[in-house]
């Protein structure tokens, strides 16, 4: 038997990567767009909140400089 161990191809998440990584493992495979988006926001309800307020926040921005 060889002993000799490999290199894990595994990486740990940490508190920086660990959206990162949900992110791409909720939006990754054949599944349609709309799907990986509920199973998203299923798994993190509060983050997929923050991403709407953010979007709502930069619509909002975009309807202010047409006003004038």
């Amino acid at each position: 038997m060889n002993d000799t161990t490999t290199a894990d191809t595994n990486t740990t998440s940490n508190g920086k990567t660990a959206l990162a990584d949900d992110i791409r493992a909720h939006f990754q495979g054949d599944a349609p767009i709309t799907d990986k988006a509920k199973n998203f926001a299923k798994a993190r309800p509060w983050t997929s909140a923050a991403f709407l307020g953010v979007a709502a926040v930069a619509l909002l921005n975009t309807f202010k400089g047409t006003r004038g």
